[in-house]
C-alpha cells in the first residue's frame, strides 16, 4: 500500500508540472540512448523503465542501442544533441566517471556537458569464468591465472566500460597481465564466455544471474565489498582475500547540457514514479539492481555524485597504468 501511495503522489507531480510544459514537451517520441549493445545490463535496465516512462510522459520512449568505445560513442551523441528534451542517455560508471581518466582525450566532459536527471540504480559486478576453467573460488582462480596468464583472455563491454575496468582493477590487485578482448557490449562478451572463447569477464548482475543459475558460466566472486542480495551464497572478493576490493556499476539518466529545467524536472518525476511501481521494483530486484533511495534521487545529487565518481576512479585507473587514446 505504501508503494502504491508513493507512486500515485509522484505520478500526480508529473501531471502537475504546469499546463504549458505538458502541452510543449513531449509532443513526439523521446529517444533513450543506451550506449551499449542490446541484451546487456544497461539495455535490460532501459527496457524495464521504458514502458512506465512512455505511459507517464504520454509519448513513446524509444530505446536506441549505440555501442562503441566503452559506451562513450552513444553518450557523446547525446552530449552534442540539441537540448530540446528528445534525446537522453542512460549512462553508467563507465560513460560518466571512469572514462574521464581512462581515455587520454575523452569525447566530452561528464561533469559539465550534460544536464543530470536522476541516479536510478546500482548493480554489483561479478567475476565470471568459463564453466570448464579449473577454478571454483578466487584463490584457485588467481593461482591458475598466474600460471596461464600469457595464454588467457578476458572480455568486456568495451574499452573503458565498467566490466573492463573492474577486471583491470582485479588483474592489478592480484598481479596478472591478461589480454583484453573488447566487445560492443556485455552481451556479446557473455556469448563468447559461454562458448569458451574467452576465459573470464566482470559483468553486472543483470546479465550474470541467469547464466550463473543455468550453470552456463562459473561464478568466482562478487566484486562489491558486501554480498549481493540477489546472489547471497556467492562470496565476495573481499571475503576471499582481496581486502576492501569494491567495484560496482550504476545507471543514471542525462540530457544534453542546456536542456530546459522544466523538461529535466518532468523526466525526473516520471522516472521516480516509474521506479516506485511494484512491477518495476520486482523486476529490478530479480536482476540484482538496487534502486536508489529518495534522498539520492535529485538532479543535484546526481551532479555531485558524478563529480565524486570521477575522482574515485581516477586513482585506481592511474595506478593500474591502463589508458586509451
Amino acid at each position: 500500500m505504501a508503494r502504491l501511495i508513493r507512486f500515485v503522489v509522484v505520478a500526480l507531480a508529473v501531471l502537475n508540472l504546469g499546463p504549458a510544459l505538458c502541452q510543449d514537451w513531449p509532443t513526439r517520441p523521446v529517444t533513450m540512448v543506451v550506449p551499449f549493445a542490446a541484451g546487456g545490463p544497461a539495455d535490460t535496465v532501459a527496457r524495464i523503465l521504458a514502458p512506465g516512462l512512455s505511459e507517464l510522459l504520454g509519448q513513446q520512449v524509444i530505446i536506441e542501442n549505440m555501442g562503441g568505445s566503452g559506451g562513450m560513442t552513444g553518450a557523446a551523441r547525446v552530449a552534442k544533441a540539441a537540448p530540446d528534451g528528445y534525446q537522453f542517455v542512460l549512462g553508467n560508471v563507465g560513460t560518466h566517471a571512469a572514462n574521464q581518466t581512462f581515455y587520454k582525450t575523452p569525447l566530452y566532459n561528464a561533469a559539465t556537458d550534460f544536464a543530470p536527471v536522476m541516479l536510478i540504480a546500482q548493480t554489483p559486478l561479478v567475476l565470471l569464468a568459463r564453466k570448464d576453467l579449473p577454478a571454483d573460488n578466487l584463490r584457485e582462480f588467481i593461482a591458475y591465472a598466474k600460471t596461464n596468464q600469457t595464454s588467457m583472455q578476458f572480455g568486456s563491454g568495451g574499452a573503458g566500460s565498467a566490466s573492463h575496468l573492474a577486471c583491470v582493477l582485479l588483474n592489478t590487485a592480484v598481479g596478472i597481465n591478461v589480454t583484453h578482448v573488447p566487445y560492443r557490449g556485455a552481451a556479446p562478451a557473455m556469448q563468447d564466455l559461454i562458448a569458451g572463447r574467452i576465459d573470464y569477464q566482470c559483468p553486472d548482475t543483470p546479465i550474470a544471474i541467469a547464466q550463473i543459475q543455468s550453470k552456463m558460466v562459473k561464478a568466482i566472486a562478487i566484486l562489491t565489498r558486501n554480498r549481493s542480495p540477489s546472489l547471497p551464497a556467492q562470496a565476495t572478493a573481499h571475503e576471499q582475500g582481496l581486502i576492501d576490493f569494491d567495484a560496482s556499476n550504476w545507471f543514471a539518466a542525462f540530457f544534453p547540457k542546456g536542456t530546459p529545467a522544466t523538461v529535466v524536472d518532468k523526466l525526473h518525476a516520471a522516472t521516480l514514479a516509474t521506479i516506485n511501481t511494484p512491477a518495476v521494483e520486482m523486476r529490478m530486484q530479480e536482476i540484482g539492481a538496487d534502486l536508489v533511495t529518495p534522498e539520492r534521487s535529485s538532479p543535484d545529487y546526481l551532479q555531485k555524485f558524478v563529480e565524486t565518481e570521477i575522482e574515485k576512479w581516477a586513482g585506481p585507473i592511474k595506478a593500474s597504468g591502463v589508458s586509451m587514446d
